[in-house]
């Protein structure tokens, strides 16, 4: 009862087919795969930006201004 046997993707298959047509299921999946792909790429430079934020955030607090250095 909780798997999938053959004959139920089968017919899952050919409702999608009579949903969508024949044509249009590659085009969808296409269309997926390209989001997952620019998902993922945004998330990777999203992190990368957290990265560099963070480095130069320790960076600064590391290295006093020449103004302050200027005043000891």
């Amino acid at each position: 009862m909780g798997t999938f046997s053959p004959f139920h993707w089968l017919i899952l298959i050919l409702v999608l087919v009579l949903l969508f047509g024949a044509k249009k299921i590659p085009e969808l999946a296409k269309s997926l795969g390209l989001g997952l792909k620019e998902f993922k790429k945004a998330t990777k430079d999203g992190e990368k930006e957290i990265e560099t934020a963070a480095g130069t955030k320790e960076n600064a607090a590391e290295k006093p201004d020449k103004k302050d250095a200027a005043k000891v």
